[in-house]
């Protein structure tokens, strides 16, 4: 099945067009077999259960103090995938990071249809009042945030650096039958000494919608204001 003929094209651009789309096609299956392969990964090795800080569910309403929450505790029920993205903000990120900020943006209008089938928590180093007021300024209303800033969550599992310098990063969590935590995958931005800033490009449409113009994504950078 050729791609739909469009009236006055070319036959040059009908067969460049030809050979994309099946370059589309064997694209979708590789990440089928990525899928598959990620999937298909052994047990990975088990947690510490680590200690967060929350706050009330209502993001306006600051009088109800922080309460204590673990990482087993992010899991709604058996049989459950938990995913975490890692904000960069807190520590020595002063300023929240405006890539990440895109993306939590998307996951805040998306995470009631991620929910219905995994359980899913954003994690900053910032602390709690500070993060929650930014999320406030967002408008981000429909996420579970979590402040990470007094354990070694982020430290650990590569987000964050012994001088407290962070990293956008998102990591699978799973719970075996005893009940403990394992990480079963997680992935940064940084893939290689020559790919950068690519590692989590699926986690938005806003790359692959740029991707489709001639222009691409060019050297373009998302800004926390407009």
């Amino acid at each position: 099945m050729r791609h739909t003929r469009l009236s006055g094209e070319s036959a040059e651009y009908g067969d460049a067009r030809e050979e994309l789309r099946q370059a589309e096609i064997e694209l979708m299956r590789q990440r089928e077999r990525v899928a598959t392969m990620r999937r298909g990964l052994p047990p990975g090795p088990a947690l510490d259960d680590y200690v967060f800080e929350e706050g009330p569910a209502d993001l306006e309403a600051g009088d109800e103090p922080a309460r204590s929450v673990r990482l087993s505790e992010l899991f709604s029920e058996p049989g459950r995938d938990l995913i975490v993205y890692h904000f960069m903000f807190g520590k020595e990120q002063k300023q929240a990071c405006p890539m990440c900020t895109m993306w939590i943006d998307g996951f805040n209008g998306v995470v009631d249809h991620v929910t219905q089938n995994v359980d899913f928590a954003v994690v900053a180093a910032a602390e709690l009042p500070v993060l929650r007021a930014y999320a406030r300024d967002r408008k981000w209303t429909n996420l579970r945030l979590l402040s990470a800033g007094a354990s070694t969550f982020k430290y650990d599992l590569g987000s964050e650096d012994a001088d407290g310098s962070q990293d956008s990063t998102v990591s699978v969590f799973t719970r075996d039958d005893a009940g403990a935590v394992r990480h079963v995958y997680s992935v940064h931005p940084r893939m290689a000494e020559d790919i950068d800033q690519r590692g989590i490009d699926l986690l938005t449409p806003v790359w692959h919608l740029l991707d489709l113009t001639p222009g691409g994504r060019g050297e373009w950078f998302p800004s926390l204001r407009y």
